[in-house]
């Protein structure tokens, strides 16, 4: 079967954005969705983005706010307006019960949307194992099975090394989508993602000259 690697945070705007259109792809095309949630900040500051602290509010304001509101009006998905609450929380819980409902073998893409959905729409604090509870339970997991199994050694060292891998793979964020190692990154290029699924883009000879 053919594979998507779905490389992105629980707590990503532009990947709740997308998600619904993406399940719909997978849907057309016979595609599995293999889930690579990643603690995200190191990953975009190795790749040389700035923290959220470090932009300038303009830059804010566009990116995390209009077009936001941009995209989410343009796919007909529902967002706060304004940054989630609890945004800044640590996403070990809600990564790692994705990974877990993956390595379970069910239930990992209803899962992704619901904890995504549940943090932009809803507001609720994804790290809170009694906000988890009955989304993992809504989805026809094991609530108490997921949420001991998301903070294990185990499924920790799968996050951890999404994360070095997304690093090595000079992933910029979230969310990026890999098809035969070809690199889409952000929701904005889902329409090249379905593209790459029937047809693969031509090899790149793009060649930029070192910087400095």
């Amino acid at each position: 079967m053919q594979s998507i690697d779905y490389i992105y945070s629980a707590h990503s705007a532009f990947a709740w954005l997308g998600s619904a259109c993406l399940s719909e792809i997978c849907a057309r095309h016979g595609v599995r969705l293999l889930h690579r949630p990643i603690d995200l900040s190191p990953v975009v500051e190795a790749a040389g983005g700035l923290s959220f602290a470090a932009r300038t509010q303009a830059h804010v304001d566009y990116f995390f706010g209009r077009d936001i509101e941009h995209w989410a009006e343009y796919r007909g998905v529902e967002v706060i307006r304004h940054r989630p609450t609890y945004h800044d929380n640590p996403l070990t819980l809600p990564n790692g019960a994705i990974i877990a409902a993956q390595e379970a073998g069910t239930g990992a893409d209803a899962l992704a949307h619901a904890i995504l959905g549940a943090h932009w729409r809803d507001d609720a604090d994804i790290a809170d194992p009694a906000t988890l509870a009955p989304l993992i339970a809504g989805c026809g997991l094991d609530p108490d099975a997921i949420l001991t199994a998301a903070l294990s050694d185990e499924i920790q060292a799968v996050h951890r090394a999404n994360t070095a891998e997304a690093i090595a793979l000079n992933v910029f964020g979230s969310p990026t989508y890999i098809v035969d190692g070809d690199p889409f990154y952000g929701q904005d290029r889902l329409d090249l993602v379905e593209r790459a699924l029937t047809r693969s883009f031509a090899p790149s000879t793009w060649r930029n000259p070192p910087v400095g």
